[in-house]
């Protein structure tokens, strides 16, 4: 018998807010610190290397995430003053003691297969076993080109497969070797094993194709998908993809323990907001303490098991963000 989806527990996770114009450590140190202290389940950041220069006249190659609701655009200027995400990781750890910690997403053909479960593990010793894993192939051909993976591009669905693969493989034996395109070694050690077992819990992020999402999440018994912008209505069309493709795969079972997320941004307001339907680009998550419950049960009832809390990238102060997650916690979702 299949989980009622209103039985679902929701929990919390927050974007802290790295990939902005302008951000300190000590906007981090404040919104970890209020994420810990209100038993926010997760913290993730992002994954964002570089912003080309032509992202601020809007002409990016592609749409923001491939998506066509999007600008060929970035909301963050080429001259901005981001931090690195993955450079935070061992930070956080050292910095919390209960909340998991995780990068949505780890754009994996900017990094060697190898290299990155190495450190992943360690990402997971350093934490005592709080790491989440999320992957993804990115989407923008000049961001490639700037790390020097512009040959990947093409490819780089295939070097997600090939990474998640050397990943499980490499925390699952204390001796492996595999041969693909990206990555190909003779039987070698990597070190210390995550301490979780039988591996830190995995996600991907998938933002266009749903069926292709739902095969990764299914082939490798990965434990949960992460979109962004999601309305409820696409929330569940998410959902019941990855679940059609358990079924093939005679997994049905996971379906009831996968975690189903998407990115949001997200702020409490004293006026109504304009909800009308508009894909992506409606602002479930930001609107008055009414509207965002309203919202949080739908997505509760559509399958989502946590919304990813994005904080405005300009024109809010932290602090405003810090009350609008106690008040989160404290009012809404007691409702929830």
């Amino acid at each position: 018998m299949g989980l009622n989806l209103g039985d679902i527990y929701m929990q919390l996770s927050l974007y802290l807010p790295n990939f902005r114009d302008e951000i300190t450590v000590e906007e981090i140190d404040r919104l970890t610190d209020v994420a810990e202290e209100l038993k926010f389940e997760s913290i993730w950041t992002l994954d964002r290397i570089v912003v080309p220069e032509k992202s601020d006249r809007g002409e990016l190659e592609k749409p923001f995430g491939m998506m066509s609701e999007f600008p060929n655009q970035l909301p963050v200027s080429s001259k901005g003053n981001w931090l690195q995400g993955l450079p935070l990781i061992p930070y956080l750890a050292a910095r919390t003691k209960h909340v998991r910690i995780g990068v949505s997403i780890i754009v994996t053909p900017f990094r060697a297969p190898t290299v990155m479960a190495a450190e992943i593990a360690t990402w997971d010793q350093l934490s005592r076993g709080r790491i989440n894993v999320g992957v993804g192939a990115g989407w923008m051909p000049e961001e490639f080109v700037a790390v020097s993976a512009g040959h990947i591009f093409k490819k780089r669905n295939k070097h997600v497969r090939e990474t998640i693969e050397v990943m499980q493989g490499i925390w699952a034996n204390s001796i492996f070797e595999y041969d693909g395109e990206f990555s190909k070694f003779e039987p070698c050690g990597f070190g210390a094993k995550p301490v979780q077992k039988p591996r830190p819990p995995m996600y991907f992020s998938g933002l266009v194709n749903p069926a292709i999402s739902a095969k990764r999440v299914a082939k490798y018994s990965l434990d949960g998908w992460i979109g962004i912008m999601d309305t409820p209505e696409e929330i569940r069309k998410w959902r019941g993809a990855i679940q059609a493709e358990l079924a093939k795969l005679g997994k049905e079972e996971m379906i009831d323990n996968l975690e189903i997320s998407s990115m949001m941004p997200f702020e409490i307001t004293k006026k109504e907001t304009d909800q009308s339907p508009a894909g992506k680009l409606t602002p479930t998550m930001i609107g008055t303490a009414d509207q965002i419950t309203e919202n949080l049960i739908k997505y509760k009832e559509a399958g989502m098991t946590f919304p990813l809390l994005w904080p405005p990238f300009s024109g809010t102060p932290t602090s405003k963000t810090v009350d609008d997650l106690y008040q989160l916690k404290q009012e809404i979702m007691p409702n929830i």
